[in-house]
């Protein structure tokens, strides 16, 4: 530890036991004791504590005193449990934190949320440590060779789970849960055959005690070693799937079968219960009796459909968990098998035409869905996103033409809200990209074709709609749909026989500057396809493209939001990666003129963002387009002298020199960094050869370094002018950009953050130090 450190930290200490004095705010505290885990990471925990002895007076003051602040008092629990995780600082502080065992049990109960978690975690650090040495191997369960302390927090353990009292049982399962989570010594497997029995005695109770931590702590032993030799944990898990309410149960079956090692008969009473809210739904809107389609078991049973009819809020939440819980499951490898895809489409739909109103309900359960789900805007967004993530399964036409029947329908729908709509249009693009090609490989299927011919006037019509979230959705999914399907012919001749290009550039000068963003992705993307329409007709493509790069120019130029400017210049720096036909029409013209407007915003990211412009130029002009990362380790070879004279010149004819050298000095660090990355990126390039300077020329720098430190005073005002190679590259030989990376990689107030100032400024705060001693920061 720093002298100056261990100098203020007495004081400190003895601000933090006084309750006379004023405590500081959680972020100090929070910051001190990052600093501590710096510390002891680096060095000998124990020989800190010895060197600092306030630092132990400090955990058992704060442990004794009889009403400590919570603050100070998560703190100080925080801080033993971070000394006590090392064995040699554990035994250092035995026999002090064996006395104060006692007190920890009391503060689980604290009111204050910190303290209580705190205080559990300090017990299973203080019961790991107890453990080891002797005990490290397979001790009794009943524990007569176990160490006191441990003995004493297992002792207290097993009462909190014998209580009545439910928030006792909850502070010993997450006591246990931490143990099992973090401790995978043998001896835990006595700890478990040891306490087992009373756990499972909690499910005998009505209602079950803490259920979800009950859940927790299961989950828990199941993915510690104990899970693998205990077959006694899986009957007991069974038992309490079975135990539980549907919504209790949900999480814990979720648990189960994502567990590697598991018997089968588990994972399909899991999976049954994760099931069975959606069968339930099927059951109700069924026309015709019959099987849903589910495996054995998820049939939607008595408990399900009373939480179903209990209220509105527990039929929301149940359908809301099931699905999330589904919709996780399909994107895991160990997922059960066989999925059962098309009972679940069938399951979304019905929960999606039950929230539309378009169900017609069978049973007394269908109309209670029918009136509790009408309009519920959280479970259509539930549902829709499940629904989308069941695009990347396959499933009968019949089904798949019903899915893109309801999707339409929630689109066209005035009732749908922005969020989903937007839910709605991101759903649509999954199946539509998850939609199969045609038998040629090389078009869309007609079913896809003719679901596209009813979506485009739809979405036409949502880029016309008064809601300014709507027009957003639909020019991301414009966006999105383009990105992917810009060369498909079917996609590309709808595209065009509608309005929606023409509309699309109309909203580039939307009231609203979310909106007018992305217009501005979407022109970008649809002029790169050659999709943007022309008002001139379609002879004259090269017409349109000169006028949209302008429009988007006068929108850098002149827009008085950042979003447009921002979305312009990603679109500029794409254009340049793909060699759109308007960048190619006059490299230079188009990068000169972009980095003259980028140098000129007051916004950071478009300053950054036309760097990132900048470093793409730079590379396509060496002819190493797929090099991206200036930190590379191996730095690329350089380009040979001529090759690099010329493209040194038309840096400088482009300005690219000045628009880097100005940002270097930005007051915004990352447009610094950024030009400090790309300028040491060149200065490797030209290094090995020498530049281009010819024997015997001397370069005159002396005007542009009088600029820059100008620049660097603050003066930007003034041009640098002309430029000629041979003197750029002169001034970035001559500056040490390595140091000035390594000096704007630190941030800016890291001397106002150093732990010296951290105890400054807390000492300050109460008076303790002297008026010149304070950091002023």
């Amino acid at each position: 530890m720093d002298p100056e450190c261990s100098r203020l930290l007495p004081a400190l200490c003895a601000v933090l036991v006084d309750p006379r004095q004023p405590v500081a705010d959680d972020t100090c505290l929070e910051k001190l004791l990052d600093w501590f885990k710096t510390v002891t990471e680096a060095g000998p925990s124990l020989l800190l504590l010895q060197e600092n002895p306030c630092l132990v007076e400090l955990l058992f003051r704060v442990l004794k005193a009889h009403d400590p602040r919570p603050r100070v008092l998560s703190f100080s629990l925080r801080l033993a449990g971070l000394f006590a995780a090392q064995e040699d600082c554990f035994q250092y502080l035995q026999v002090s934190l064996s006395r104060a065992v006692d007190t920890i049990f009391s503060l689980q109960g604290d009111s204050s949320l910190f303290v209580a978690s705190a205080a559990g975690q300090l017990l299973v650090h203080i019961l790991a440590l107890a453990m080891r040495g002797p005990a490290e191997g397979h001790p009794s369960p009943q524990g007569c060779d176990w160490p006191a302390c441990a003995q004493k927090i297992v002792c207290h353990v097993e009462d909190s789970l014998r209580s009545t009292a439910t928030p006792q049982v909850t502070q010993a399962l997450n006591v246990l849960t931490t143990t099992f989570g973090h401790c995978h010594s043998p001896w835990t497997q006595g700890l478990w055959v040891r306490l087992s029995p009373l756990v499972a005695c909690l499910l005998e109770k009505d209602p079950i005690p803490a259920s979800h931590s009950l859940v927790d702590l299961l989950l828990s032993v199941a993915r510690s070693p104990v899970g693998s030799s205990d077959c006694g944990l899986w009957e007991t898990l069974a038992q309490t799937l079975s135990h539980l309410s549907p919504t209790q149960a949900g999480p814990l079956a979720l648990g189960i079968l994502k567990l590697q090692d598991c018997p089968q008969a588990l994972k399909t009473q899991a999976f049954g219960v994760l099931l069975q809210p959606l069968a339930c739904v099927l059951k109700a809107a069924a026309q015709a009796p019959g099987p849903p389609g589910f495996p054995e078991g998820a049939t939607g049973d008595s408990i399900t459909v009373d939480t179903f009819l209990s209220s509105k809020s527990a039929c929301v939440g149940l359908l809301c968990q099931a699905l999330a819980h589904l919709e996780l499951l399909q994107l895991l490898p160990q997922r059960p098998s066989p999925w059962p895809q098309a009972p679940l489409l069938r399951a979304a739909v019905a929960i999606l035409r039950f929230c539309h109103g378009s169900a017609a309900p069978t049973s007394d359960v269908g109309g209670h869905l029918c009136a509790v789900l009408a309009g519920c805007v959280r479970v259509q967004r539930a549902a829709l996103d499940f629904l989308g993530t069941l695009s990347q399964g396959t499933g009968p036409q019949e089904l798949v033409t019903q899915v893109f029947a309801v999707l339409l329908e929630y689109l066209t729908s005035p009732d749908s809200s922005p969020m989903v709509l937007k839910k709605a249009f991101q759903a649509t693009l999954r199946w539509l990209l998850g939609s199969p090609k045609a038998p040629s490989c090389c078009d869309l299927d007609p079913h896809t074709q003719l679901f596209l011919g009813e979506l485009l006037p739809v979405l036409r019509k949502r880029l016309c709609s008064p809601c300014w979230e709507a027009r957003d959705s639909g020019l991301e999914f414009l966006t999105q749909v383009t990105r992917h399907w810009g060369g498909q012919a079917a996609f590309r001749h709808a595209l065009l026989a509608s309005e929606v290009p023409e509309l699309t550039g109309q909203l580039l000068r939307d009231p609203e500057s979310y909106v007018r963003a992305s217009a501005v992705t979407a022109t970008g993307q649809l002029s790169s396809w050659g999709l943007y329409a022309t008002p001139t007709g379609p002879e004259h493509p090269e017409v349109q493209q000169e006028s949209l790069f302008t429009e988007l120019l006068h929108i850098l130029s002149t827009d008085s939001e950042g979003f447009p400017r921002r979305a312009v210049m990603h679109v500029f720096t794409q254009w340049l990666k793909d060699g759109h036909a308007d960048v190619a029409e006059d490299l230079e013209q188009f990068v000169a003129r972009v980095l003259q407007a980028a140098s000129q915003d007051l916004d950071w990211e478009v300053r950054a963002q036309g760097l990132e412009l900048a470093l793409v130029f730079l590379e396509q002009l060496l002819g190493q387009p797929g090099s991206r990362c200036p930190y590379a380790v191996a730095l690329p070879e350089a380009a040979p002298p001529a090759t690099l004279a010329q493209v040194l010149q038309a840096l400088c004819r482009v300005q690219l020199f000045e628009f880097a050298l100005r940002a270097l000095f930005d007051c915004d660090r990352p447009v610094a960094q950024k030009s400090c990355d790309l300028l040491l990126f060149l200065k490797a390039k030209a290094t090995p050869c020498g530049g281009p300077q010819e024997a015997g020329a001397s370069p005159d720098v002396v005007s542009v370094e009088a600029a820059l430190q100008r620049w660097q005073a603050g003066e930007q005002g003034q041009p640098l002018g002309e430029l000629e190679p041979e003197a750029v590259m002169a001034v970035l030989r001559s500056m040490d950009l390595e140091g000035l990376r390594g000096m704007l990689a630190k941030s800016s107030d890291h001397m106002e953050k150093s732990p010296q100032s951290l105890l400054q400024d807390m000492l300050a705060t109460v008076g303790v130090l002297g008026e010149n001693e304070a950091d002023c920061y």
